[in-house]
């Protein structure tokens, strides 16, 4: 079904469509079910010289007050198998799809791949645009192509793995935010497999979640209900204290700089990776002090200090200074810089979002 401007709601308040739960009004609002739907709207917002955004569950995203112009949602919600032969599937999922949905009905089947990226916020749409990761593992490693919209031409468009530009918590579609619109991501996924368990706590979650003592007898839905069990435990519900997960990216510094850090703080965490050392943005966010703290409608969760919560009664607005003076007191007292995860969109500015959070 084509979005026209007919199809378009006036006067959309976004509250209960952020996981922040931080008020918005949107000037228009529609539903896209397909990529044709997302042309049709891409092209009747430019007859009308309005702006468009894309919001999915925005669950990565920090919103302001007002966005004048067009917010769209994608609602193709379909998990379809495109291919199997036997041993490997090759699975379409719309990028309306709930990310989590998604990895369960995949360990039901039996399939590994994404199994370690149980209970990660937002929908399908999202995931490639920071090509979202934890305990281990990318959904780089089992993205196959990417469906979109190109922007520029409402046409659409699909982009290899190898041309997405995967990096960690990166892609060309964060990096490049006016150039696409994400509509579904294909997926390889495989019969046989084996547990990632390198990550601290996830063999005590398999014996005490599912009675698994011997991680190579796990299977893909033992490994779901693990990590999810590791995440509530870890970090607070959305539904319970609106937040959006991790709001800083972990910094990645040279091998010298490390070395200079550990030499002043002997207990700093740190783990080599191929760009250098990677560094916990939550030790260095406690170790400043500001881990539980409270100011006025927002604050940094308890549980962690990597997560940015909304008590209520705030904006935007308050969160990102929150959040720029913890960045700021990082580095200075460490010399390293912290990058936000969730996008901050401007309503003056209106810089549209990055495919769908």
């Amino acid at each position: 079904m084509a979005v026209t401007s007919r199809s378009w709601q006036a006067g959309v308040q976004l509250q209960q469509r952020n996981s922040l739960r931080f008020p918005c009004l949107a000037r228009w609002h529609a539903q896209a079910q397909d990529a044709a739907a997302v042309s049709a709207a891409l092209v009747e917002a430019k007859r009308r010289g309005v702006e468009v955004w894309v919001l999915g569950e925005g669950s990565n995203v920090v919103l302001p007050e007002e966005l004048d112009g067009l917010v769209l949602g994608p609602a193709d919600r379909r998990i379809e198998v495109l291919d199997d032969d036997g041993e490997r599937l090759r699975v379409r999922a719309g990028a309306g799809v709930h990310w989590d949905a998604l990895v369960r009905w995949s360990a039901g089947q039996g399939l590994w791949g994404v199994e370690n990226l149980a209970l990660i916020p937002g929908s399908v749409g999202a995931a490639p645009v920071q090509n979202i990761g934890a305990y281990g593992q990318e959904l780089a490693t089992s993205c196959r192509r990417v469906e979109a919209v190109a922007r520029a031409t409402a046409s659409p468009v699909q982009l290899e793995a190898e041309d997405c530009g995967f990096g960690y918590r990166d892609s060309r579609f964060r990096r490049d935010p006016h150039a696409w619109v994400v509509t579904a991501v294909e997926l390889e996924l495989k019969r046989r497999g084996c547990a990632q368990i390198s990550y601290p706590g996830v063999v005590d979650a398999l014996a005490t979640e599912r009675g698994v003592n011997d991680a190579s007898q796990a299977t893909p839905l033992d490994m779901v209900e693990a990590i999810t069990a590791l995440r509530r435990r870890k970090l607070p519900d959305p539904e319970v204290l609106p937040n959006a997960g991790s709001f800083f990216k972990n910094p990645v510094v040279t091998r010298a700089q490390f070395d200079a850090l550990e030499t002043r703080h002997g207990d700093m965490p740190g783990t080599f990776v191929d760009e250098g050392v990677k560094l916990s943005a939550a030790w260095l966010i406690e170790r400043c002090g500001w881990r539980g703290l409270r100011r006025g409608a927002v604050g940094v969760a308890d549980a962690h200090a990597l997560v940015l919560v909304h008590h209520g009664g705030g904006v935007g607005a308050e969160l990102l200074d929150l959040a720029r003076d913890i960045a700021a007191s990082v580095r200075e007292r460490f010399g390293v810089r912290l990058e936000q995860e969730p996008v901050a969109l401007q309503r003056a500015r209106g810089a549209g979002l990055p495919a769908d959070s």
